[in-house]
């Protein structure tokens, strides 16, 4: 049934839907509901737990660290075993937790669905479930109701539905009747409404014109049904650091064994234990650890910023951002509608101020002068008009400004205060005797005052520019003086405003004799005198405009994606920083392209508006396929597709839907959008974390490596037992690397741009120093072997310095990796890190133990050493700490940091 049903009138609509006004018998809704089926969202098709559960442990190094828990339990080696399950049970558990939340989303938007509804049946009016509705029913709507269908308009008594969930239309919207275009945009079909959006004024009568999946709603679930989440870039560079790394283990592994029965001829029980060994100190059990320590920091570091996260891996994507879309109202700017601008026929003045405080100056927009309204006749008597003409209050509730009734007409009632005029002053001195309530078929409000001579009669009149200069004769000027109404200038003058973004009201008034109290309609529409016009918009947040700077600086595009108007969009995208010198795309015209063209016009345009939940899906995905990683904001069911395919989908938590949320990764408490770029920030110094736990555990597996490696190749003793390398590895990893988690965030994390999406963990870079270090502590483990061996040492001894020599390399080279590329040889550097000391002085107690402790003795062969023997273990570490240092300082000199 996909008819262009708010373009017919009604009596076309009811004809094609075989019914009446009077409604559907309940004989025929039954053989309808036969056909049509119920009017709810179809349930998807779940995965039983335990397979969800078992896909989890789908991973290379997963497989690889539990074929070595095999293994080293097979040995006996059970704490090793425990270490490496444990890792993997964490994080199979953590990818099971986040895929149960896929399907929430969808069940948020099946709960927007009204559970009953007044529908006519058998020609009155009965309550039934929402669920047993079929096209052709015609509903009863009024203030309150929550659409349960999507219908067409058949009457309207002033009735405003509220489609911000599905539209990202910020201010109600007016229904009528009247067919509209065939082409008409969704957010301007006020002939129909929709499913799951609520009337917050009026009642109408509307009949059913698509239910269930058929519906906008119903579209929408489709659409996020066929919607694949993104992996993160977090999750495919482990995936291929995984893929990669497991088969250098098992090589290397392989090529240790070979070389010791082959070339060494070790037994080979003997050397499949130390290959064993090997591989179980290769593989990086403290990651998973490290990355679900680093991540959970970052989410409670992102939610004293307002950034709830949802999805664990969303900390580290955030930081990966190349570009965040994000919604207009209430995002971008403060979702309160404030009077910017009032044109009088002699003058214009500015008034300062945003929100609702009515805290802001009046000046002459020429001379920037500040003006008394009060001294001026005209713009005196539009403050009056604008406070009196309204039907909204403006109230101080716990320091916060609250708005009970319509944004715009709040926007006139902060006006009067910030000009002397308080509500309550203002009609206890001009009382109400009789209104015409606005509505949409004559788009003005007019209500009746006592003049202030005590005799006669003043209508005021407030409406659309179009509608009310048609009913004025005169225009006021600044010495009080009625003249004949210049209709060329105001009509200029309404143009220029709304070119600018603002919404434009105008406002006029008429004095009468008396006659009882009583306004009819056509009283409203004739000999009135112009006042003003009124530029209304709601304004950027000053710290979302900072927040725009700070990405721009860190490299990251923000584009405004909004269903809200084209000039609107456009303005405050000026004041942003986005788009500048540049216009706005409209729905309707990425209507007409094809992906390629998308591909290539998103990466030029900055503003799109006007746009549905299909434009918004087909932007992110254009995005995503020139390689960038996304962000999208949103709070609407319209956006939810949108939210759930973007690499990180984020959603308003004071005026977002449910729905929105489900789909998001992140909820912004506070609805702001310098919120998200604090999270961004947060995010890359997750993803340092990360690196440097990486460059941090690599040298540490690959030094013990090249112990054992150059000893089987020069046929030495062997260094270390295969005890003795699982325990540099459990007392390394479990004290030393997690401490790196704990990082604050360097300073300069936003001045770089954003790494590519493609990058690989490990680059050429940190392949380098991971070889560097790896040298060093095995010169330094190696040497302090030999050395003690020449001098007639017992073997034992010898091992034992060489263990502390590579733990004690360790703890220097954790040091070195708080810091990348820039020295730490500063006070903070040295001891800005807390849980660094004190992993530092609990490794050191643990190395101690391992040296002097009998019953460590008798496990792992260790011996006691003397203190010249600890001199140098520490001259060992320190090698390396000094090398290390030197390096960063070469690199830093011959490749300065990337900054954008």
């Amino acid at each position: 049934m996909s008819h262009p049903w708010h373009a017919l009138d009604s009596g076309d609509t009811l004809a094609r839907l075989e019914t009446t006004e009077a409604g559907l018998t309940t004989a025929e809704a039954t053989r309808r509901r036969e056909l049509y089926g119920p009017n709810a969202l179809p349930a998807p098709r779940s995965d039983r737990w335990w397979w969800r559960l078992l896909r989890q442990f789908h991973n290379v190094l997963l497989y690889v660290m539990m074929a070595a828990a095999v293994v080293t339990a097979f040995l006996g080696h059970w704490i090793d075993t425990a270490v490496l399950m444990g890792a993997v049970i964490v994080n199979a558990l953590i990818g099971f937790v986040q895929e149960g939340r896929a399907a929430s989303a969808l069940d948020s938007i099946r709960a927007m669905l009204a559970p009953r509804t007044r529908v006519h049946r058998d020609g009155r009016i009965v309550d039934i479930p929402a669920a047993d509705l079929v096209p052709g029913d015609v509903v009863r709507l009024a203030s309150g109701d929550r659409v349960p269908a999507d219908l067409r308009i058949l009457s309207s008594r002033e009735l405003r539905i509220d489609e911000a969930a599905l539209t990202g239309e910020s201010v109600p919207v007016a229904k009528t009747p009247d067919p509209v275009d065939a082409d008409t945009e969704l957010g301007d079909r006020r002939s129909t409404c929709f499913t799951g959006t609520v009337a917050v004024f009026g009642q109408g009568d509307g009949v059913v014109i698509a239910t269930g999946s058929d519906t906008e709603l119903g579209r929408i679930n489709a659409l996020l049904s066929g919607v694949d989440r993104a992996a993160t870039p977090l999750l495919e560079q482990i995936g291929r650091f995984g893929r990669w790394l497991a088969a250098v283990i098992l090589l290397a592994s392989a090529v240790t064994f070979a070389l010791g029965v082959v070339w060494r001829g070790e037994s080979p029980a003997e050397m499949f234990t130390l290959m064993v060994a090997l591989a179980a100190s290769a593989i990086p059990e403290g990651l998973p650890a490290v990355m679900t320590v680093a991540l959970s920091l970052g989410v409670q570091r992102m939610a004293r910023r307002n950034a709830v996260i949802r999805r664990l891996p969303a900390v580290e994507t955030l930081g990966s951002v190349t570009v965040i879309c994000s919604d207009k109202t209430g995002t971008l700017t403060r979702n309160e509608m404030t009077v910017q601008k009032v044109v009088c026929a002699h003058r214009t003045v500015e008034v300062g101020g945003v929100g609702y405080a009515p805290i802001g100056s009046i000046i002459a927009a020429e001379s920037g002068d500040p003006v008394d309204p009060h001294t001026d006749p005209a713009l005196d008597l539009a403050v009056r008009a604008g406070v009196l003409c309204n039907d909204t209050e403006v109230v101080e509730e716990d320091g916060v400004w609250e708005v009970h009734g319509n944004p715009t007409e709040a926007a006139l009632v902060v006006l009067g205060r910030k000009a002397g005029l308080p509500t309550a002053a203002a009609h206890e001195r001009w009382p109400r005797l009789d209104v015409v309530p606005f509505e949409s078929e004559h788009k003005f409000m007019a209500t009746l005052h006592p003049h202030d001579d005590g005799r006669r009669e003043r209508i005021l009149l407030k409406g659309a520019p179009e509608r009310v200069l048609v009913a004025c004769t005169g225009q006021l000027g600044a010495d009080g003086v009625v003249r004949p109404v210049d209709e060329a200038y105001w009509t200029r003058r309404a143009d220029e405003i709304a070119a600018q973004g603002l919404r434009v009201l105008a406002l006029a008034f008429r004095d009468r004799e008396p006659e009882d109290g009583v306004l009819a309609f056509e009283d409203a529409r004739h000999d009135f005198t112009m006042l003003a016009l009124v530029g209304i918009i709601d304004p950027p947040r000053e710290e979302a405009i900072t927040a725009v700077r700070e990405c721009h600086r860190a490299g990251i595009t923000v584009k405004m994606i909004t269903g809200d108007h084209a000039a609107t969009a456009a303005e405050i995208g000026a004041q942003m920083g986005l788009g500048t010198g540049s216009r706005a795309m409209t729905g309707a015209e990425i209507e007409t392209l094809d992906d390629a063209e998308l591909r290539r016009v998103v990466a030029e345009t900055d503003i799109f508006a006007r746009t549905s939940p299909e434009h918004k899906l087909r932007l992110v995905r254009a995005l995503q396929a020139g390689g960038h990683v996304v962000a999208m904001t949103g709070d609407g069911v319209n956006d939810a597709p949108a939210l759930a395919r973007a690499d990180v989908g984020v959603a308003m938590g004071m005026t977002g839907t449910e729905a929105a949320k489900e789909a998001a990764d992140v909820v912004l408490a506070d609805d702001n959008f310098a919120s998200i770029a604090a999270a961004v920030r947060e995010g890359r110094g997750v993803y340092d974390n990360l690196k440097k736990f990486v460059l941090f555990m690599l040298p540490t597996n690959g030094g013990e490596a090249l112990v054992v490696v150059a000893a089987i190749l020069f046929q030495l003793t062997l260094p270390l037992t295969p005890a003795q390398v699982l325990w540099i590895n459990l007392a390394t990893v479990s004290t030393l690397g997690l401490a790196l988690a704990f990082e604050p965030t360097e300073k300069s994390v936003m001045l770089r741009r954003p790494r590519p999406p493609g990058e690989s963990l490990l680059s050429r870079f940190f392949v380098w120093r991971v070889v560097m270090v790896s040298v060093l502590m095995m010169v330094g483990s190696l040497g302090l072997f030999l050395w003690e061996l020449d001098r007639g040492a017992p073997v034992e001894v010898a091992r034992t310095l060489a263990v502390d020599a590579i733990v004690v390399g360790e703890m220097f080279y954790l040091l070195n990796s708080r810091r990348i590329r820039d020295t730490v040889l500063t006070r903070d550097g040295l001891f800005g890190n807390r849980y660094v000391l004190a992993a530092i002085a609990a490794c050191a107690a643990l190395q101690l133990l391992f040296t002097y402790a009998p019953f460590m003795q008798a496990i792992f062969g260790s011996a006691a050493i003397s203190w010249a023997d600890w001199g140098k273990v520490l001259a060992a570490g320190l090698l390396v700490f000094v090398v290390a240092e030197f390096e960063k300082w070469v690199v830093r000199r011959l490749r300065p940091a990337p900054v954008s």
